[in-house]
This record gives C-alpha cells, sequence and structure tokens, in this order.
C-alpha cells in the first residue's frame, strides 16, 4: 500500500470522541450548557413563579409610564384641569382590561393569548390577524422600550445631549447604545427565560421603591392643597366648557386618553406567557396579572396626579416629563449639606432608564411563543416552533430581535414614531380577544353551562368599548404620521401566513396520497421473528405511522432485494415549545412515538421482515437522531441508514426553508461518524 494514499476511516467503535470546535465551546460560554430533558426537576428548574414572572412580563406594562402618561399629559395641552379624570380613566382602564385577561386565562390554560382566543372563536382567518398583529406588536414592544431606555438614559447622564448626538462611525451614540442593549438581551434570552429575568430583577425593585417615593410624596406633600386644586378643577371646567362646550372638551379628552394608550400595553403578556408558569399555572398567571395590573394602575394614574399637582409641563423631546417631576420633588434636597435629592433624583431615573430595557423581556418571551403557536398551526414555517437545547425557541428569539433591531435602525430611534405603531396593533389584537370572548359568552352551551354569564360578559362589554374607541382614535389621528406602516407590515405578515398555509397545505394533501398503500398492505397478527443483529440491518428514521414512512420501507426493500436481515424503525420524539408545558407531555411525546413505531415494527413482521425500533428524545432532530443512531450502531455490526427526503418537481428558493435539510444534515453528520447513511427521494408531484 502506498503510505502517501488516503487512510481508511475507522469505524464508529474506533473514534475518539470529537473536541469541540472554537465557535461550539463559545457558546456554552455565552449560553451555557444543554438541559437535560430527563430531569425530573426540570420544569421546576425553568419556570417562574409569580414574583419572577411579574418581573419578566410586568416590566413591559410599568414601564410604558415613562412614556404613556406623558403622551396623555402632554395632549390635554392648557386643559391640565382634566388630569385629575384622565387618571382615574387611566386606572379604570388597566383594572377592566386586566380583569377581561384573567377570564381568557381561566378558560385558555395553556396560554397563546390574543391568537389562541381568536383562533378558536372568532375563526383560523381572524386569528391569524391578531397573532400577526402581535407579533409585529412584539417587535415594537422590544423597539419602543430600548429607543426609551436610550432617551431616558442620555436625559440622566450629565451632557447626555451632547454625547446621544455625538457621531461614531456614522451613527449617533445613542443609537449605537440602544443597538448593543438588543445584542445583549438576545444573548440572555438565548441562555434561558429564568435566568434573564433573574439578571435583570434589581433594576425592577429599584424602579418601584423609587417611584413609589416619587408619587407617595408628589401626592401627600399636596394633600393640604386639595381645597385650592379642586377650586382650579372646577374654574377649569366652567370655562372650558363655556369655550368649547361639552361635546368639544369630552373630543379633547378622548384624544388625550386615546393617545395614552402606550400606557395599556404589556397588559396581554401574561395570558400568551402561560407556559412559563410554575405550577398550578392559572393560579400563578392570575397572581401576576394582579400584581402587574395594580402596580400599572398605580404607578400611571400617579404619576399624571403628580404632573397636576406639581405644574410639570412638557418642553422638548431632550426631558422627559418624569426627569422634571422627580427633579422639581426632589433635586433641591439636601441633608447635611449633602445632595441627598439630586443622588436620588439620579437613581429615580436611571432605573426608569434601565426598566425600559428590561421591558423588552416582554417581546423576546412572548413573541416567539406566538410565533411557535402559530408555526405549529403552519401559518409560519415549522422551524420556529422548535426548541433549542437549553429549550429557549432561539429562532423566534432571533427573528424577534433582528425585526427589532431593523425597526431602530429604520426609526432611528425616535419613540413618537415607535409608540404610534406600537399602539396601533395592541388595541387591534385586545379589540379581536374582547370580541372573541363576547361570542364564548354569548353561545347557547356556555350560557346552559355558567348560568351566572351576565355577570361575565359585562367585563368583556366594556374593556371592548373601551379598545375600540382608543383603536379607532389612534388610527385616525396618526395614520398619516406612521401609523400607516405598522397597518402595512401588518397586512403584509398576514398575506405572508396565507401563502406558508397555503403551501403546507398542499404539500400534506399530495403526501396523504401515499396512505393509500397501507390499504394493499397485508393484515392480521404478526408473526414472531427473531432479529440478528450480526447481519445486515437496514435503519429506517421515521416519524408519524403512515404511508410515507411504508413508502421508504418498500423503496429499500425494492432496491436492495433480499440484502437485508432486518429492519430497525427509529424515531426522536421531538419536544418542541407546543409539547413543553410538563413532564407528563413530554412522556406522552414518547408514548405515541413508541406507539407508532410498534405499528411499523408489526408491519414489517407480517412482510417477512424481522423488525425492532428504537426511540429516542430530544429537543431537536438532527442531533437526537445522530445520538441514537450510534446507539444501533453499537448494538448492529453491519447497519446502513435511510432518511426519506421530499423533492419537489420545480423546487423554489423557499421550498428549503419551509422544508429544513434535517436527512443531509443527518447524513453529514452520520457520515462523519463513519457511519453510512443513504437518503430516499419522496417525490412531491405538483
Amino acid at each position: 500500500m502506498d503510505p502517501s494514499g488516503p487512510a481508511a476511516s475507522p469505524g464508529p467503535e474506533s473514534q475518539p470522541p470529537l473536541r469541540p470546535t472554537g465557535v461550539q465551546r463559545l457558546k456554552r460560554i455565552l449560553l451555557g450548557k444543554p438541559r437535560d430533558l430527563e430531569d425530573p426537576q426540570l420544569f421546576r428548574h425553568i419556570s417562574l413563579a409569580a414574583f419572577l414572572a411579574w418581573v419578566g412580563l410586568g416590566a413591559d406594562g410599568l414601564s410604558s409610564s415613562a412614556y404613556g402618561p406623558q403622551e396623555a399629559f402632554k395632549n390635554l395641552g392648557e386643559h391640565t384641569y382634566l388630569a385629575v379624570f384622565l387618571a382615574v380613566a387611566t386606572a379604570f382602564t388597566v383594572l377592566i382590561i386586566a380583569a377581561s385577561y384573567s377570564r381568557v386565562i381561566e378558560h385558555f390554560p395553556f396560554g397563546g393569548g390574543g391568537y389562541v382566543v381568536a383562533s378558536r372563536l372568532l375563526g383560523p382567518r381572524l386569528g391569524v390577524v391578531s397573532g400577526s398583529a402581535l407579533l409585529v406588536d412584539y417587535v415594537l414592544t422590544i423597539s419602543v422600550s430600548i429607543a426609551a431606555g436610550g432617551d431616558a438614559l442620555f436625559s440622566v447622564l450629565p451632557n447626555g445631549d451632547r454625547w446621544a448626538n455625538l457621531q461614531v462611525a456614522g451613527l449617533p451614540f445613542k443609537l449605537q447604545v440602544e443597538l448593543s442593549a438588543f445584542v445583549i438581551l438576545v444573548l440572555l434570552n438565548l441562555r434561558g427565560v429564568k435566568e434573564s429575568v433573574k439578571t435583570l430583577t434589581p433594576i425592577f425593585l429599584v424602579f418601584i421603591a423609587t417611584h413609589a417615593i416619587v408619587i407617595a410624596a408628589g401626592i401627600g406633600l399636596h394633600l393640604g392643597r386639595a381645597h385650592e386644586v379642586a377650586t382650579e378643577i372646577s374654574t377649569g371646567l366652567h370655562r372650558g366648557l363655556s369655550t368649547m362646550g361639552f361635546g368639544g372638551l369630552a373630543l379633547l379628552f378622548l384624544r388625550a386618553y386615546s393617545l395614552g394608550g402606550g400606557t395599556y400595553t404589556g397588559i396581554e403578556a401574561v395570558s400568551n406567557g402561560l407556559q412559563i408558569m410554575r405550577e398550578p399555572r392559572v393560579q400563578t398567571a392570575k397572581r401576576t396579572m394582579a400584581y402587574m395590573a395594580i402596580s400599572l394602575a398605580v404607578t400611571a394614574s400617579g404619576i399624571i396626579l403628580c404632573y397636576l399637582l406639581l405644574d410639570v409641563r412638557f418642553v422638548d423631546d431632550n426631558h422627559t416629563m418624569n426627569s422634571l417631576l422627580a427633579a422639581k420633588l426632589a433635586g433641591n434636597v439636601r441633608i447635611a449639606s449633602l445632595p441627598v435629592g439630586q443622588w436620588f433624583v439620579f437613581i429615580t431615573l436611571l432605573s426608569e432608564a434601565l426598566l425600559l430595557f428590561v421591558a423588552a423581556q416582554a417581546g423576546f418571551i412572548d413573541g416567539p411563543r406566538v410565533m411557535a403557536n402559530m408555526a405549529h398551526d403552519s401559518w409560519f414555517p415549522h422551524r420556529f416552533s422548535a426548541l433549542s437545547d437549553r429549550l429557549t425557541m432561539q429562532n423566534g428569539v432571533l427573528l424577534m430581535g433582528g425585526a427589532g433591531f431593523l425597526m431602530l435602525l429604520h426609526t432611528r430611534g425616535k419613540v413618537d414614531a415607535l409608540v404610534v405603531l406600537y399602539s396601533i396593533n395592541v388595541f387591534l389584537t385586545f379589540s379581536l380577544t374582547q370580541a372573541a370572548m363576547l361570542r364564548y359568552w354569548l353561545r347557547i352551551d356556555t350560557r346552559e353551562k355558567h348560568p351566572d354569564w351576565r355577570h361575565h360578559i359585562g367585563i368583556h362589554v366594556v374593556a371592548g368599548m373601551m379598545c375600540v374607541t382608543i383603536l379607532v382614535i389612534t388610527v385616525f389621528e396618526k395614520f398619516r404620521e406612521g401609523g400607516w406602516l405598522t397597518v402595512v407590515a401588518t397586512g403584509s405578515l398576514v398575506v405572508l401566513c396565507f401563502a406558508i398555509k397555503h403551501h403546507y397545505t398542499g404539500v400534506s394533501l399530495r403526501l396523504k396520497r401515499l396512505d393509500q398503500i397501507l390499504e394493499a398492505l397485508p393484515r392480521g397478527p404478526p408473526p414472531a421473528l427473531a432479529v440478528d443483529r450480526k447481519k445486515p440491518a437496514a435503519v429506517l428514521l421515521v416519524g408519524s405511522y403512515s404511508g410515507l414512512g411504508i413508502h421508504s420501507l418498500l423503496t429499500v426493500v425494492k432496491l436492495f432485494p433480499r440484502y437485508f436481515a432486518s429492519v430497525v424503525f427509529m424515531t426522536v420524539g421531538v419536544v418542541d415549545s407546543a409539547t413543553f408545558q410538563g413532564v407528563e407531555e413530554v412522556d406522552r411525546v414518547r408514548e405515541q412515538a413508541e406507539e407508532d413505531l410498534k405499528k411499523y415494527v408489526d408491519q414489517a413482521r407480517r412482510m417477512g421482515l424481522p423488525a425492532d425500533y428504537r426511540v429516542g428524545m430530544g429537543t431537536e432532530a438532527v442531533a437526537g437522531c445522530v445520538r441514537l443512531a450510534e446507539e444501533i450502531a453499537h448494538d448492529f455490526d453491519r447497519p446502513i441508514f435511510f432518511a426519506g427526503k421530499l423533492i419537489f418537481e420545480r423546487e423554489r428558493w423557499f421550498d428549503r426553508f419551509l422544508h429544513n435539510e434535517t436527512a443531509f444534515a443527518i447524513q453529514r453528520r452520520l457520515q462523519f461518524a463513519g457511519l453510512p447513511m443513504v437518503v430516499l427521494p419522496v417525490r412531491v408531484l405538483e
């Protein structure tokens, strides 16, 4: 033999374990080690108790107090005496919408929020509209939170205006800081929801403490002026009614109330994220909703009252009204010649700025979950329902982060533009959810089951009227100022979802023709045939029991007549976002996989082939199949692996994206490990 010639590759038994590459080592450092699906305490380790869920999901609602109350108060113009009524309306709206979503949690305990509710009660088409609106909403949640956080952060820092506008590599320094925050949050969420929430909890607690002090002091120090304030409000009302009339004053109030609709964003987040709640989920979610509603109602309405009592007015975009409020309340306080007040103002505004960054968590937590639900229903590419080895929806997190990143670049971090886009989609979803719940309570079977249905339906009537009012006014007022963009974006996403669904439905129908094979197969009890592990074995990667798997078996028999002494059916029970809801669900996936494999074994034996099966579990098909194949290679001396691959008559660029290249990916990995594998073509006729 020529020593310079190629050496034979060692078999799987003599292969040394592969050393992780530099990229794999870096991934483990940044994201952590894979989680073990067999760990009985897994769900407890990764689920959130009510307090942590309040931090992770409630930060979105609480952070809106940085811009929602300001936007509402600013649009009152000179009629600031209406702020008292605005504060009451704000608190009432928060509590009503939260109460309505608590009912959603009760009746849809597996999560999904607005998408699932609309799909089940209004039909799949309106469900897609609601889901698409939610996805755009969560992208904007991320963008507006980080943009507002950047504004607040640079308004706190000394010479913040100069630093914010400093051009570095063609971009303002403030925008670069915001884009960096995107990258950090994406990495945190790829590690896991609980890890990211725990990291950000101290910021949340500081925000709660400082803003509670501001609101308590702002209102408490002016209780002695209650009579004076009441007189000013009465005088202002008489003057407003005489100049504008009741209708004009009411329209002014409704406009300010609606344009402050950003205050209510984030309330639906709990109903979307039930999967991450600790058992008992419904009780945990309802407790989280109560924490969120009370804290947001008190904070938002309290801030509006403080604006009125301390006569805080909007100055310019470089100074938030909350910063002016904190400075006016505590900026001059000194204790023993120490500027304690200035320190307090700095900490208050810094916590507000950082909480806005934390608020982006809601988009990263709930956005991928909505995407996964839509992918499970074939409205979105199926790969978005997959989980990573850290049990996060990696594809969804990356897509949400990337879309938010581009949106921030497009708007150059302008909060006003982002809030308009944000509010429209939020209230479109809110309105559809309330309409769906109204339909639920009006159904005859529901009314028979719940004699007190009139009591339940009232909340949804009131919440629905509020949501529709805010939606209509916001679209009318802001359509030309950028509102059209969110309408176009949401509409385009709806069209794309319908195109994806149409493709998957067509492929599924064409593949079902293979099920006709099942009718021609031999029936009866299968004979007991022993498997000889020393002789050649065909190992077929299959999914659920169907004509597609039998087609692969018949193809192998036809291509290799009388060569294989036995056949082994293998499958990996993939735990995706839809099935990752508890230990029982993971066990159910395993049991279903074993049941399907036993059907294949019985059918092969009826055909005279000795057969066996192997099943594995995992969150990703390729890695799971490779692990299982290596185990089979140690049990059988001469295995050859087979997997099917869909082949389209006219393959287009999106076919590979919608139908992943699992077979080829497994083939590459197995061949490198010294294991032979054949990819069988499965033709999809037009």
